[in-house]
């Protein structure tokens, strides 16, 4: 256990920017809820002033994990190549810490120590941010940004993000590693090549699109698997543009959680994961 949290320990040492550009997005967004116009809306009914403290701590939210996203996806990538290009994989493989502990604790750190770094970042910024936005605009959308139901649904919100997530994107994050494991140079370009090697040999030579469309589903999908294109109220009428009144019938946790394509997909991921740590045996230094 204190060695899994030594390395875990090591990896906010060696990459800093796990806290620093969450830190630096929130203090932008703070500085312009200081200094930018505020256009106060007009809220005239209760479940207005319900949907406004909602889009706000739901768009704070959605830009933190848009940036989280990109961020987590660049880590994975780069966290074991970056061992071998600067050869501290070396001092690590002589130390009693095994190849498969170390890939694991970086698969652990991109795929839920990342989100939820992101998430404690957008929870403090959406308080600040809403305290200075209802100072400036007095009254007038004070209380609208001030829902403790809505916040709180907003946080379970959250956390079923960060699972669905790291179960829905597992087999990402292993190509990410193998690739992180296997290439000498240009990352990037490793990592996208190969399928879209496929994906093009598939069309020239089959005239079909299953590798494309399999892709597209596994990059794009996870919304459709894991929330409801609308939600209900209590007579089963379907709302939309509203925030629901509970985040219950929103999510679709059965729904994801009985999906062939989520098993399927984490079956892949953990062959993946499994090519990665055989690869970070057998490598060495660039």
């Amino acid at each position: 256990m204190k060695t899994n949290t030594w390395l875990i320990r090591r990896e906010f040492w060696e990459n800093r920017a796990i806290w620093m550009i969450p830190a630096a997005f929130g203090g932008l967004l703070i500085l312009a809820a200081l200094f930018s116009r505020v256009n106060i809306p007009v809220l005239n009914t209760h479940v207005e002033t319900h949907d406004f403290g909602g889009i706000f701590l739901f768009a704070i939210g959605t830009a933190f994990y848009l940036v989280m996203s990109l961020y987590a996806g660049w880590y994975l990538l780069d966290c074991l190549y970056t061992d071998r290009k600067d050869r501290s994989i070396l001092f690590w493989k002589s130390l009693p810490i095994s190849d498969a502990s170390t890939v694991l604790t970086k698969l652990l750190v991109g795929l839920v120590i990342i989100p939820l770094v992101y998430f404690l970042a957008a929870d403090v910024t959406a308080l600040i941010a809403a305290f200075i936005v209802s100072i400036r605009a007095r009254a007038a959308i004070g209380t609208a940004l001030w829902q403790p139901d809505v916040w709180w649904q907003i946080q379970v919100l959250w956390i079923y993000v960060i699972v669905t997530t790291a179960i829905w994107y597992l087999p990402v994050a292993g190509w990410l590693l193998l690739v992180s494991a296997w290439a000498k140079r240009a990352v990037i370009l490793w990592s996208i090549l190969p399928p879209l090697a496929l994906v093009l040999v598939e069309r020239v030579f089959f005239s079909s699109h299953y590798v494309g469309e399999a892709l597209n589903s596994r990059l794009m999908g996870l919304p459709a698997a894991a929330f409801r294109a609308g939600w209900k109220d209590g007579s089963d009428v379907e709302i939309n543009g509203h925030v629901p009144g509970s985040i219950w019938r929103f999510i679709n946790a059965g729904g994801f959680f009985t999906d062939a394509h989520t098993w399927i997909g984490l079956a892949a991921g953990v062959l993946l994961i499994v090519a990665a740590i055989q690869l970070r045996m057998r490598r060495s230094e660039i």
